[in-house]
Parts: structure tokens; sequence; C-alpha cells
């Protein structure tokens, strides 16, 4: 009995842990040339896909009323701030990643192929962007 109590016990305190290895959340965007915290995204997940939109910018440069003025989709002018970015990622069959998506770049207006992958218990994400052969890979970290 009391060793069945123990397990229900952690059992119930290792949920979190465990839900916390997905992509859904709050994470900081780390420019992977400068280091620098560029913005805060919210990941959101609905019928299996997820989603991302820019929740706070970071920065000294950062202007209020800032828009991609890039992009070329319904996106074009719209405020960055708010801007989704991340569109249409699924959890790839066994695995912990999640990828057949694209990843918006509002400072080009460019999507990208999107792989993200949860590491570090969790605690960071890997994101690579792609275009063909080329892409680069940024760590971003969860917030608390």
């Amino acid at each position: 009995m009391y060793r069945a109590s123990l397990a229900i016990i952690f059992g119930v305190f290792s949920l979190p842990a465990l839900a916390q290895v997905t992509p859904v959340g709050l994470w900081r965007n780390i420019d992977d040339k400068t280091g620098e915290a560029k913005a805060d995204i919210r990941i959101v997940e609905s019928g299996g896909v997820l989603s991302g939109k820019i929740d706070k910018r970071l920065g000294k440069d950062v202007k209020p009323d800032d828009t991609c003025d890039k992009c070329s989709d319904e996106r074009k002018d719209q405020p960055i701030l708010g801007l989704e970015i991340i569109r249409g990622a699924k959890k790839a069959e066994g695995k912990d990643v999640w990828e057949g998506g694209k990843i918006l770049d509002p400072e080009n207006g460019r999507d990208y192929t999107l792989r993200m992958t949860p590491i570090d218990g969790g605690k960071k994400l890997e994101v690579r962007g792609s275009f063909g052969p080329f892409g680069r890979t940024q760590t971003w970290v969860r917030v608390p």
C-alpha cells in the first residue's frame, strides 16, 4: 500500500515535467548571430497543429509601430507585435519533433520550412528554418 501511494505521488509530480517537452508555451528568441534576445514568441496548439505569434519585442531598436513591410502575404504591413510567424507545424510520428510548418522571418518577409525540437528537458527549443539545402538553427529559451 505504501509503495502504491508513493508511486501515485511521484507520478502526479512528474506530470508537469513530461508536459513541458513540447513547443507549446512562451519562448525567448535568441538571435543566432548576435546572441541578443529579440522577442518572446507564444506557441499554441489547436487540433494537433502549432502556431506562434510575437508576444513581446525586445531590443534597443524596437519601435512599437514597426510593421512587416517585406511580407508578401496577408501579413504585409501588419504590426510585428502580435504577428503570426509560425504556422502549420505538426508532431512527427514517434518523435519529439514538430515539422511540416513554416516560420516567417519578419526582417526579410520570407517563409522557411520549420522544424522544432525541444531539448534540455523542454527548457530550450531548437528552431530550424530552412530553404532548400540552406538554413539556420536558433536555440530559444522557455520563459517561465
